[in-house]
């Protein structure tokens, strides 16, 4: 069997990134397909397997517009008409009404249009179908490119974006609820390697928030088909040094400003160029522009924020294709809760003059310190 692999956004980079993002895409379809050939031409990727369930397991790789199940046949025009309507008659029965789209790639001595009238007359001829340009029952595509010629009848959607990991290294926080995961996602999407970092709040919660934030990060990894490099901090130090601050109403601003202070720290030990955060505006307190503003003035690095004009409902969508809503959604305990009171418009100055009561800089050195690395 055939699977026909389309790009769209590789195709618009210049020359030497095209030929990158080609290999990077070829690789990551081969971890996630196994053993399988894969050959390529001008703008198209072609999967030769087996098994037909790696059509929809390609189209779920990231860099990939689309994939179809194709019969391959060679091009030469009468040929290519009889396997036209052999294809045609094991698709359509009754009174179904048909349409065939054409595309033609490459010197032939006939036109798509010449090939659409000659094989629709024949199908007409042959079932009694009737031809419906724009509704029809059964849409049967033909993809003719230089000496090959592909017949299908299903286009399945891709993840679309950009290859895995052909834009670095990124520190993504995870927390295991509906967000953070969607959030990775997004980024992985944009050809983004994360390192996933949960700031694990135990002992003042119980193991089913660690066990939460694991699980989404496994169904992460089965996306790319490799382990996801993740720190678990150990972060229930900090959040009882964060309680005693006086200013309270700050306490989520503070508790954001210390987990970037750590992230920042991870990523210059992995040489990561950003973090990754479920943030969305003005979704809860410590969201709102002002405080997001003030939460980023702690580090130096870019942070990124996938979900930031999105609201919950668009979210929840994504997370539910991707697989990682049910398991969100699971009784965990993430959070002392929030201040009665909290600020919604705090500056860096307040925020700083806060953190002058606890030592910020060597908690967030020894968090980072004492992380439990693992692959997940």
């Amino acid at each position: 069997m055939v699977i026909i692999i389309r790009y769209d956004e590789i195709g618009l980079k210049s020359k030497p990134v095209r030929a990158r993002m080609e290999k990077a895409l070829i690789q990551h379809l081969k971890r996630v397909l196994g053993d399988v050939r894969i050959t390529k031409e001008y703008g198209r990727i072609f999967v030769h397997s087996d098994s037909r369930d790696d059509t929809e397991k390609a189209a779920k790789v990231f860099g990939v517009a689309s994939t179809s199940l194709v019969v391959q046949v060679d091009s030469e025009l009468e040929n290519l008409i009889g396997k036209i309507l052999e294809y045609a008659r094991t698709r359509i029965s009754g009174d179904e009404s048909f349409a065939l789209r054409v595309r033609r790639n490459g010197n032939h001595s006939y036109s798509s249009i010449e090939v659409a009238r000659i094989a629709g007359a024949e199908v007409v001829r042959e079932t009694n179908a009737k031809v419906n340009l724009t509704n029809p029952d059964v849409e049967i595509h033909v993809e003719i490119r230089e000496d090959k010629a592909y017949i299908f009848d299903e286009i399945i959607s891709g993840a679309g974006g950009l290859p895995y990991s052909t834009q670095g290294k990124a520190i993504s926080l995870v927390s295991g609820g509906i967000d953070s995961p969607v959030s990775t996602y997004m980024a992985m999407r944009r050809g983004i390697k994360p390192i996933c970092v949960f700031m694990n709040p135990s002992p003042l919660v119980d193991k089913r928030t660690e066990d939460r934030a694991l699980e989404t990060i496994k169904v992460l990894s089965g996306l790319v088909g490799e382990d996801l490099k993740t720190y678990f901090v150990p972060y229930g130090e900090v959040l009882m040094e964060l309680i005693k601050v006086k200013d309270s109403a700050l306490g989520c601003v503070l508790c954001k400003r210390m987990m970037y202070r750590t992230a920042e720290i991870i990523a210059e030990k992995e040489r990561a160029k950003a973090i990754v955060t479920g943030e969305s505006l003005g979704q809860v307190a410590s969201q709102t522009l002002d405080n997001l503003a003030t939460i980023s003035k702690a580090i130096s690095i870019p942070v990124l924020r996938p979900l930031i004009s999105m609201d919950k409902n668009e979210i929840i969508k994504i997370a539910r294709k991707i697989g990682t809503y049910e398991i969100s959604i699971m009784p965990a305990n993430c959070c002392l809760g929030p201040p009665l009171k909290p600020s919604t418009s705090a500056t860096p100055e307040r925020a700083e003059k806060a953190e002058n009561e606890i030592e910020v800089e060597r908690l967030a050195e020894e968090m980072a310190e004492k992380a439990r690395v693992f692959y997940a």
